[in-house]
Order: structure tokens, then C-alpha cells, then sequence
């Protein structure tokens, strides 16, 4: 495993952090937006080895992206970028596009103080990037 663009970024504009406390993965996205676009991202992540996969490919897509781009990266995409994920973790792939659209929304407030948005299980959240899938 390799993955990209972890650490920190001294001057981030824009910085998103979630957490699932059911699974215990802690996902902290930090962007450096300049003229609209992201000009650097790097993550740090506590948790398994999906979630550090689905952190590193969010930044992989969305470097050198527009805010609004970067807006439409879903769970699905970040999943299908890998190749897919096992089930059980897709909610690792929206916790990653969830942090992305918490540093999104922190560059656009103004805001980079680093506060924690804590979530449940995706599939029972309104506002997350998930996609509801029905059996």
C-alpha cells in the first residue's frame, strides 16, 4: 500500500474532518484552494487500510480539480476509482467524500478552525454523500 498526499498542509484554506465512531475511522482532509481550484489536498487517517485507500484516492481525484467538481465526487465514484470496495466497506468511501465536502464547506465559510463532524452508519444519514441503495 502507497498512499498519496498524507500529512498536512501549513497554510489550508479549507479543512474537513468526520469520524464513525461504530467503526472507529477518523478522516481529516485538508485543501489549499486557489482560484476556484484545489490547488494541493492532503489527508491524515486513522483507520483501516479501506479508509486510508478511499482517503488517498480522494485526493488523487480531485488535485487540480474546481471546488464544484470536486463537489461531485460521491461514495460510488471514490469506490469505482478503486475498483471497487467489499461491502461492509463502502461506508469508508463516504466517510472520504464526506471530509472532502466538510473542507469544501470550510473554504467557502471562511472557517478553518478544525472542528469534527461525527456520523453514524452512512445508510442512515441524510446528509451524506452515500448513495442509497435498495435491496
Amino acid at each position: 500500500m502507497n498512499p498519496r498526499n498524507v500529512g498536512r498542509i501549513d497554510l489550508a484554506n479549507g479543512i474537513g474532518e468526520v469520524g464513525n465512531p461504530t467503526c472507529g475511522d477518523i478522516m481529516h482532509i485538508e485543501i489549499e484552494v486557489k482560484a476556484d481550484k484545489i490547488e494541493d489536498i492532503k489527508f491524515q487517517t486513522f483507520g483501516c487500510a479501506a479508509a486510508i485507500a478511499t482517503s488517498s484516492m480522494v485526493t488523487e481525484m480531485v488535485k487540480g480539480k474546481t471546488l464544484e467538481e470536486a463537489e461531485r465526487i460521491t461514495n460510488r465514484t471514490v469506490a469505482e476509482a478503486l475498483d471497487g470496495l467489499p461491502p461492509v466497506k463502502m461506508h469508508c468511501s463516504n466517510l472520504a467524500a464526506d471530509a472532502l465536502h466538510e473542507a469544501i464547506k470550510s473554504y467557502r465559510s471562511g472557517d478553518v478552525s478544525p472542528t469534527s463532524y461525527t456520523k453514524g452508519c452512512c445508510m442512515q444519514e441524510n446528509h451524506s454523500s452515500c448513495e442509497k441503495v435498495e435491496d
